[in-house]
């Protein structure tokens, strides 16, 4: 199994202003998110394909090195997300050939769960497709790639809206960009793209056809959750893309043994680490790389960005930056920590440190 992921700042749901896949979601890059889902697949080896922003990419992206080998292609002409797959396939060289299959995802698609791609992948192989595509079924196609099915129900072909005829705009099943194609086909059928389109552009879901009218078997997955595959295209739906992200790990942590009074006021970052007990009050936003100890209690109006709270610790009405909290501290309320601060265990610091009770 090999990966590729599109982060070169283009799609199929394309808009000239929409934010980048680097742009940042609870602390991580966005593309950073798409990597995550890809993990339980196990892809022998990831390729990232990037464009003017290369360096910046390989920086805050390369950590990920560790968990599957990954390999960065440069797109340097924005000719579509077919070029840019042939790009990631170039990269590849000849590791992209024999059996096996290639699961491509969207580098602004941060909501699509792990679990979500590997049953793609698995239904996809026990069909023995040459392609399956996951779509979606919305009440507002507009913006989407629609999903033409043939009469045995397998798709055919999607077509763009910009190329749509009024009756397939009406079809109300759409492209998520998420797709599993035999390595074996994807080179030859990527060749039989065309740009005889609205945007002159190589659209990878032009494969859909090329497949479908060689004899091959296509299918399409369709998500029980539509939302989950949107994708950002502007900052309304990166706002919504943020809540649904925070309202996850919230969750997430809740269930580890965190106690959260509101957690829709409570912003915790993706790489923030909470021992089982501690509370978080109304107000906090835990920032970075933070660590919070066993027992501690922060908030209400907290604001950590890196800092390290130690077991029993409290923070109350803090604003803090690269700063430690020792075990039992009480720091707070109306307090400012500046970088480099260390608070010792059971140390007491703020103006108003009775209020604490």
């Amino acid at each position: 199994m090999f990966a590729i992921v599109l982060a070169a700042g283009e799609g199929t749901r394309m808009h000239s202003s929409r934010p980048k896949p680097l742009h940042r979601l609870c602390g991580r890059p966005m593309v950073r998110y798409v990597l995550d889902a890809l993990v339980e697949v196990e892809p022998v080896v990831t390729v990232v394909v990037v464009g003017h922003e290369a360096t910046w990419v390989e920086k805050e992206i390369g950590e990920h090195a560790g968990r599957s080998h990954l390999l960065f292609a440069h797109q340097e002409e924005q000719l579509g997300t077919g070029h840019a797959v042939g790009v990631a396939l170039a990269a590849l060289g000849d590791r992209a050939t024999g059996d096996g299959d290639i699961v491509i995802v969207p580098g602004d698609a941060p909501l699509v769960r792990a679990a979500t791609v590997r049953d793609l992948v698995s239904r996809h192989r026990d069909a023995q497709a040459a392609l399956t595509v996951l779509s979606a079924r919305v009440a507002d196609p507009s913006g989407y790639g629609r999903v033409v099915r043939g009469r045995d129900g397998a798709p055919v072909r999607i077509v763009e809206e910009r190329d749509a005829e009024p009756h397939e705009r009406a079809i109300d099943e759409v492209n998520t960009s998420l797709m599993v194609v035999r390595t074996d086909l994807l080179g030859p059928a990527l060749r039989r793209v065309g740009r005889r389109n609205a945007q002159h552009q190589y659209y990878l879901s032009d494969l859909v056809e090329v497949l479908h009218d060689a004899g091959h078997v296509t299918r399409a997955v369709v998500l029980e959750d539509p939302h989950e595959a949107s994708g950002v295209n502007d900052r309304r739906q990166l706002a919504g893309a943020e809540v649904e992200l925070r309202r996850r790990i919230n969750e997430r942590w809740m269930a580890r043994g965190v106690t959260m009074w509101d957690p829709a006021h409570t912003y915790v970052d993706a790489d923030v680490e909470l021992a089982p007990d501690v509370s978080l009050l109304p107000g906090t936003m835990l920032r970075g790389r933070c660590v919070v100890g066993r027992g501690a209690t922060v908030g209400p109006e907290a604001h950590l960005r890196n800092v390290v709270v130690g077991e029993n610790a409290r923070v109350a009405n803090v604003v803090a930056t690269d700063a430690r909290v020792g075990a039992g501290a009480r720091v707070g309320p109306f307090a400012v920590l500046e970088p480099g601060a260390v608070v010792a265990a059971s140390q007491v610091v703020g103006a108003f440190e009775h209020h604490l009770g």
